[in-house]
C-alpha cells in the first residue's frame, strides 16, 4: 500500500475498525479475569476478526449498491446481509460442533461491530490525531 494507504481507505470504516478492535481489547482484559482458556480467548478473537471483515463487507455492498438502480440496490444489499449472517452461523456452528473455540463469545466478539459503530465518534478523533486520516 505505501505511502497512498490513506487515500484508499475509507476514513469511517477505518474508525468503526479501530473501535471494533479496541471493543476487543477491553473484552479481552474483562475476560482475564474470569477465564484463560484458548478456547474463551480464541473464540472471542475469531468474533472480533468477524465483526471486522462484516463491517468491510458492509461498507462494500452499501458502497456498490449506490452506484445500482433503487430496485438492484435493495436486493444486492439484502443478498450481502444474507450472506453475512450464513458465515456467522457457519462459523458458529463449527465452533460448535468442533469444540476449537467458544461460539458464545464468538457471537460477543461479533457484537463489537455494534460497539465499534457507537465508538465511531471517539474512535474518529483518535484515527485522526494517531494516523491523520
Amino acid at each position: 500500500m505505501g505511502k497512498n494507504w490513506k487515500k484508499k481507505i475509507d476514513a469511517t470504516l477505518f474508525d468503526v475498525c479501530l473501535g471494533i478492535f479496541l471493543y476487543g481489547i477491553v473484552c479481552q482484559i474483562v475476560l482475564l479475569f474470569f477465564t484463560r482458556a484458548v478456547q474463551d480467548i480464541l473464540g472471542l478473537w475469531i468474533g472480533i476478526l468477524l465483526g471486522i471483515l462484516g463491517s468491510i463487507h458492509i461498507w462494500w455492498s452499501i458502497d456498490r449498491g449506490l452506484d445500482m438502480a433503487s430496485k438492484d440496490a435493495m436486493k444486492t444489499v439484502g443478498t450481502n446481509w444474507i450472506i453475512r449472517y450464513f458465515v456467522l452461523i457457519l462459523t458458529v456452528g463449527l465452533l460448535w460442533f468442533s469444540k476449537l473455540a467458544n461460539p458464545f463469545l464468538t457471537i460477543l466478539g461479533y457484537m463489537g461491530m455494534k460497539a465499534g459503530a457507537y465508538m465511531q465518534p471517539f474512535t474518529r478523533k483518535i484515527s485522526f490525531k494517531l494516523f491523520k486520516i
